[in-house]
């Protein structure tokens, strides 16, 4: 196999190696001008290029070919359209023109616009994003494509992305022509988002419909052993588990997907995918290809990959860490602070940048991973706290309080870190640690954000950290226009020591976990926006708005449309979750528990009829307490779907979302501890569903 991943690798995509061979010189000269700096591609190429692509895909086994969009539903969408073409004499031509290529019309009618158009308002156009490899899956050939209403506004996930992607663009070439490298013609972002998931046997999970409807378990006692051993992390893997990775990353290569690294994560069950970094564009469609794969791989091997958030209480949840940076055209890391950062005046000014822009929108970075699923994540100790803050180390601190303070900073001596075993190498300590309850945390040439959950696009993060960071750029460059050569270290000098004074406040290397980081984080005037409810008012705040519509990422009705999605999708999660678990205990659980609870009684009459003196203490307060918590739940459930009743009841968004925030999850989770203290009593024999420890240890 290993001689044949280099051929395998990328051998179901339309790569530059094909374009080469496929196109005419002049054509494959024009599409990789639009690709490498975003012209305009005119019909004649287009033609040329579909004809190329067609012939290649044909040549691969694809009949199809379907224009892939990300509407705001946060999955993947597709129509497929047959290449076949009647040529008029009873036969078919295979045809695919550039038209088609270029412009797709879909139907918009059913996909989440936040009020943009009406029902009624069907059409709409998908356009093909050259800039992101087409491929080849299930003998479909794939476009990746925008996708806009009749009327031109955004309804989807990757047309921001690009636009926000050629904001920071602008502005950092801007300000590198500034800072004396007028070579530099284009500034890419470049993420490697890591893919945290769980496994599950596949024929336990169709027994749980919380698993099948929400993603999550609903209730579920807590197995006799979970990860406090600490024992999964980074340890060998499960021959299934080994077979089904194995599976994956050949899938995922034939696509182009970098696959790189794969181990267990923390929790039982729980497994980490990361790829190498690309271009953001291009990291966000291979992210959602990713996802897709994922779970198509599991179901081969009679498993099925989870990628909710938190989907067993009681052990660690997943996320996904989206590690940005910045590369220019000439391959050169503006983040890497080389070797003496302290003098690396282009580092320091576009390091500033982010942790200005980082402070400026903290509100629209916690946005950007906020959800009903993350909610439950964020602020246990496996993901970072809800309050944004930024860690940088002690050397770049140090570096930064030298500037504010006008003092000389001294280059640290590396240190040789000595193992104590002479058969091991020396090797050269780190200037920092590492971090792992920072939100946002600079790992030596690039930033983590590390809030983001495992399920989510990572589109979002990227397009408000582009955009915040051109902002920043933007005013940087403002401040230093019209600056003689001569005087710019000066002035450069003058300008993060400014920028440092007033956004110092975001930059925290401590434990982010603590209760003293909450009380110091609130003297120090950082957000702390708990809840999905609780933040996403911040998105349609003035500054919000102005920093969007100013460098063109969104017009202000998309910016409201959005607004309106993501609270009625929190708010649908909630209610959805609050049905199932009220089906669950009706048909399941209550059952159950009323079985058990006869069984106990008449196993005490029983012995009470053949012995009467019998003390029968233990099995009368058993049968007390299960016929207690049955009334309990019964009468729990119809509260709770009174809830549910006055929520649905609500126009309002913001209040049918706090609704479900403040009433209907504290309901929820009082009827998830009576259940659990149930559940741990009764025979896993008379439970019509599995168990956490079948579950988690299944496989």
């Amino acid at each position: 196999m290993n001689k044949e991943i280099p051929e395998l690798y990328g051998s179901m995509i339309f790569s530059d190696k094909v374009m080469r061979k496929k196109l005419p010189k002049d054509m494959y000269k024009a599409l990789r001008k639009t690709i490498e700096n975003g012209t305009h591609l005119e019909l004649d190429v287009a033609n040329s290029v579909a004809v190329a692509m067609k012939e290649w895909a044909v040549e691969n086994g694809a009949t199809h070919y379907t224009h892939w969009f990300q509407p705001m539903t946060g999955f993947t969408a597709e129509k497929h359209d047959s290449f076949i073409s009647p040529s008029g004499d009873g036969e078919v031509i295979m045809d695919f023109s550039g038209k088609e290529l270029v412009k797709g019309e879909p139907d918009a009618s059913s996909f989440p616009s936040g009020g943009l158009r009406a029902t009624f308002e069907a059409r709409g156009y998908t356009a093909w994003d050259p800039t992101s490899p087409a491929f080849i899956k299930d003998q479909t050939l794939y476009i990746p494509t925008a996708f806009c209403s009749y009327s031109g506004e955004a309804l989807d996930k990757k047309t921001p992305l690009l636009r926000s992607m050629e904001a920071l663009n602008d502005e950092a070439v801007k300000m590198l022509h500034l800072l004396g490298n007028p070579q530099v013609t284009r500034v890419s972002t470049t993420i490697g988002p890591e893919q945290e998931y769980f496994l599950v046997d596949k024929d336990l999970y169709h027994k749980r419909k919380d698993l099948i409807f929400c993603g999550r378990t609903l209730f579920g006692a807590s197995a006799p052993k979970g990860q406090e051993m600490e024992d999964h992390y980074f340890g060998s893997l499960k021959p299934k588990v080994s077979a089904y990775m194995h599976d994956l990353d050949v899938e995922l290569w034939k696509l182009g997907i970098p696959a790189k690294t794969k181990h267990n994560e923390v929790a039982p069950a729980q497994h980490e995918l990361a790829p190498v970094f690309d271009t953001a564009n291009v990291a966000v469609d291979h992210n959602q290809l990713t996802m897709e794969i994922m779970k198509k791989v599991a179901e081969k091997h009679n498993m099925v990959c989870l990628l909710h958030e938190k989907p067993f209480e009681g052990i660690n949840g997943s996320g996904k860490h989206n590690n940005w940076s910045l590369i220019t055209n000439e391959g050169v890391n503006l983040l890497n602070p080389g070797r003496t950062p302290a003098q690396n005046i282009q580092f320091l000014v576009f390091l500033m940048a982010v942790i200005k822009a980082v402070d400026d929108y903290a509100d629209l970075m916690r946005i950007s991973a906020a959800s009903a699923s993350n909610d439950h994540r964020l602020g246990g100790n496996e993901a970072p706290p809800a309050i944004v803050s930024i860690f940088l180390g002690d050397e770049l601190t140090a570096v930064l309080e030298s500037i504010e303070n006008d003092t000389y900073f001294g280059k640290q001596e590396k240190v040789e870190l000595d193992t104590g075993a002479h058969v091991l190498p020396h090797f050269v300590k780190d200037s920092t640690d590492r971090n792992r309850t920072s939100p946002f945390a600079f790992t030596g040439n690039k930033f983590e954000f590390r809030m983001l959950g495992s399920s989510a696009s990572v589109a979002t993060p990227n397009i408000v950290l582009n955009t915040a960071v051109a902002e920043a750029l933007s005013q940087f460059y403002q401040e230093l226009a019209g600056t003689q050569p001569q005087e710019m270290e000066h002035a450069v000098h003058e300008l993060l020591k400014r920028a440092i004074q007033k956004h110092k406040k975001i930059i925290f290397n401590g434990n982010g976990y603590s209760e003293e980081w909450v009380k110091e984080a609130k003297n120090r005037g950082l957000y702390n926006l708990v809840t999905t409810p609780d933040c996403l008012p911040q998105f349609i705040e003035e500054k919000n708005v102005k920093l969007f519509t100013d460098h063109h990422i969104f017009t202000k009705e998309e910016i409201f449309s959005r607004y309106e999605i993501l609270l009625e999708n929190y708010a649908k999660t909630i209610l959805i979750e609050a049905r199932t678990m009220t089906e669950m205990l009706t048909k399941d659980f209550l059952p159950a528990l009323d079985t058990y609870a006869g069984q106990t009684a008449g196993n005490a009459a029983a012995k009470k009829a053949f012995l009467p003196t019998l003390p029968l203490a233990s099995e009368e307060a058993l049968v007390t307490k299960l016929t207690k918590t049955y009334t309990d739940l019964t009468e729990g459930m119809r509260d709770l779907m009174a809830l549910v009743k006055e929520a649905e009841g609500q126009e309002d968004m913001l209040t049918l979302a706090k609704i479900c925030q403040t009433k209907i999850l504290a309901k929820m989770e009082e009827l998830r501890l009576a259940a659990n203290e149930a559940e741990a009593l009764i025979p896993d024999t008379l439970l019509p569903y599995p168990t956490y420890d079948q579950l988690l240890f299944g496989l």
